[in-house]
């Protein structure tokens, strides 16, 4: 009985300090895998779907609450003057969810275009929803009415691809939801 417990308070110690590390090591290296997304995930589609400023999103990105969830806003600045913005949403797609990041012109109100970040779609097939042809439908879009052909709408499918172009339109879509609830705090400009 005398080894038992030995051996329990063992393996509850080892079991103890293997936790402790691990949650020390996820609080050293999360500002690291943070970076990383920035600059080698959302950095490109971000130059993708915003132009002509002169500042650097990255650095001028902030968080705003909506709707009980946190988005990370990233502004285009053109001579101190806000611009633009992109924001990442996701949709469900076939292997998984699909990142959005979405443009928009603050002026204008309308996409300034969509940039894939993430997905796990079939190679050849529901990945083409990354490729320019179906992008560049969303460039310049009013924010009203954006859905696929097949719902009455005028975003071309992917052929064979049907749901991941409804889970990159369901993001598109889902984005528009939270420029609307932040159009007002953004009005004020970007400071």
């Amino acid at each position: 009985m005398k080894e038992m417990m030995k051996m329990m308070l063992v393996l509850s110690l080892i079991c103890g300090i293997a936790g402790i590390s691990l949650a020390a090591l996820k609080e050293v290296t999360a500002p690291i895998i943070e970076e990383q997304v920035l600059t080698y995930v959302q950095a490109p589609a971000i130059e993708s779907v915003l132009s002509g400023y002169d500042n650097n999103p990255i650095k001028d990105r902030k968080k705003f609450d909506v709707d009980g969830r946190t988005v990370t806003v990233f502004p285009a600045l053109k001579g101190g003057k806000l611009t633009a913005v992109a924001f990442e949403t996701s949709g469900k797609g076939y292997g998984g969810d699909i990142g959005v990041m979405v443009g928009f012109d603050v002026h204008a109100m309308t996409l300034t275009g969509i940039g894939i970040t993430t997905l796990k779609e079939t190679p050849g097939v529901g990945a083409r929803v990354t490729e320019h042809g179906y992008t560049t439908q969303f460039r310049g879009h009013s924010l009203k009415e954006v859905d696929l052909k097949k719902n009455g709408g005028d975003i071309e499918a992917v052929a064979g691809a049907t749901i991941s172009s409804t889970g990159t339109v369901t993001a598109v879509r889902q984005a528009i939801a939270i420029f609307n609830a932040l159009k007002d705090k953004l009005a004020g400009g970007w400071s």
